[in-house]
């Protein structure tokens, strides 16, 4: 059961939080360093960009303005009604008349779709089979398709005005100074600026289009009564649409089971992060959608220290307690960390506890796929650690032991403190044509939640 604690603690990442520049507290698997500006940024304070629209079941790449034609959606594969899962095609023999003899049958491939989740099929819907088995499936007609067009064309035309309204603005009437004009020569000068305005007021005059307004629709105020069948007859649950499956296609709300129609598969975007500071990038995937692989991926777990709590500790008040942590470094160079106490603005939401942290710099060895294949030993010798706040060290990883004192009766033991380390930017180096990067040091504001007291 110990061991179990321990994993448990060990793989829940939520336990240990940074605090990004935005003021949210995030894991670093949740954040981006930007090796530009030298600052950490999560989902929320970054600038999100549409790379490429794809389907996530036949990944088909399409260009963004014909997936806004498609409504967002792919043509050839369809999500079952009832649970939501890919519909599959099946195949089926039928006996068709032949052509050629009227008299005779012949054998033909047909297809039809069907879940392999709940076993709904086109054949539940009445719809017939198809004789091809990639698209050829029809969709149903919106019957207030007519209505929505003529609403999108009237707001269209509202539009257009006011832009044409906005445009003729813009055009200052000006004075005429007729006696400057023939002094100093500017009669050319002076009819070229009455040309522009009077083309343009003709251009605009031309393109605009008088709104013409919607059909009046009459406001419903009187309902058909409920008929008596829904108090006297049993209600049938599967053949009942629930409201997931009417919102799946708000055009038609099918009230029933029997009227439901395959939905087309919804599209997925690549899409790349932007700082908003200096508006380079901080993730971009690869264009193709069956790459998982990225042209540049910044996140944090691979730029600054992981910290991660070893093993659950039993807290008192007012007692000192050792709680072991782990350090570990993503980077190709050896690591100085220095963790700092907060000074000032201590945070006392968050804090709940006082944390003894070690008084020297640790000192994480460089990361090595081939270190995890070495004696560990030998690691210890090199480096030469106080084995009283250097528990282990093993490859790219140390455990260091503080001490915790609760000061709260209740509740979660939280700490809090600083933690500043190296960081070699090898991106800019080589942008600069340096040999060797040039070593900054990033402070992190690091939150952790050790447990509950007893």
């Amino acid at each position: 059961m110990t061991s179990l604690n321990k994993m448990a603690t060990f793989m829940d990442v939520d336990l240990v939080r940074y605090l990004c520049t935005c003021g949210k507290k995030l894991p670093a698997c949740k954040l981006y360093l930007c090796r530009h500006c030298l600052k950490l940024r999560c989902a929320d304070c970054v600038q999100h960009e549409v790379d490429s629209p794809y389907c996530p079941n036949c990944l088909e790449n399409m260009p963004a303005a014909e997936a806004k034609l498609k409504k967002n959606r792919c043509s050839n594969c369809f999500d079952c009604p009832i649970c939501g899962h890919t519909l599959m095609t099946r195949a089926t023999s039928q006996m068709v008349a032949n052509p050629e003899d009227p008299s005779k049958s012949t054998p033909k491939k047909m297809y039809y779709m069907a879940c392999s989740f709940c076993r709904w099929t086109t054949r539940d819907a009445g719809l017939p089979d198809q004789t091809v088995s990639n698209g050829g499936w029809q969709d149903e007609e919106n019957p207030d398709a007519k209505r929505i067009n003529s609403l999108l064309e009237s707001y269209r035309s509202v539009a257009q005005r006011e832009k044409a309204e906005k445009e003729r603005k813009k055009y200052v009437k000006r004075r005429n100074h007729a006696g400057f004009q023939d002094k100093y020569g500017l009669t050319s000068v002076a009819m070229k600026w009455k040309i522009q305005p009077a083309m343009a007021n003709m251009s605009l005059k031309e393109t605009e289009k008088v709104p013409v307004a919607p059909e009046q629709v009459t406001p419903v105020t009187d309902f058909d009564p409920i008929p008596d069948s829904i108090f006297t007859e049993p209600v049938h649950l599967d053949k009942v649409t629930y409201l997931s499956h009417r919102l799946n296609a708000p055009e038609f709300q099918p009230p029933s089971a029997s009227d439901l129609r395959p939905v087309h598969k919804h599209l997925l975007v690549r899409r790349s992060l932007r700082c908003r500071e200096c508006e380079h990038n901080l993730s971009k995937p690869d264009f193709n959608p069956l790459s998982i692989k990225f042209k540049i991926q910044l996140i944090a777990l691979n730029h600054i220290p992981e910290l991660r709590i070893m093993a659950p500790a039993t807290f008192t008040v007012n007692k000192e307690t050792v709680v072991t942590f782990t350090l570990s470094n993503p980077s190709v160079f050896n690591t100085l960390v220095k963790l700092l106490p907060i000074e000032g603005d201590t945070d006392l939401d968050f804090m709940t506890a006082k944390i003894d942290l070690p008084k020297i710099d640790l000192l994480l060895a460089h990361h090595d796929d081939t270190a995890v294949y070495d004696d560990s030993s030998k690691a210890q010798q090199e480096f030469k650690d106080d084995p009283r706040i250097i528990v282990f060290r093993r490859a790219n990883k140390i455990g260091f032991a503080a001490k915790v004192t609760p000061f709260s009766k209740n509740g979660d033991v939280k700490v809090s403190f600083m933690m500043k380390h190296e960081y070699r930017n090898t991106a800019a180096a080589i942008q600069s044509d340096d040999k060797e990067p040039k070593v900054e040091w990033l402070e992190h504001r690091v939150y952790v939640n050790l447990g509950r007291i007893q």
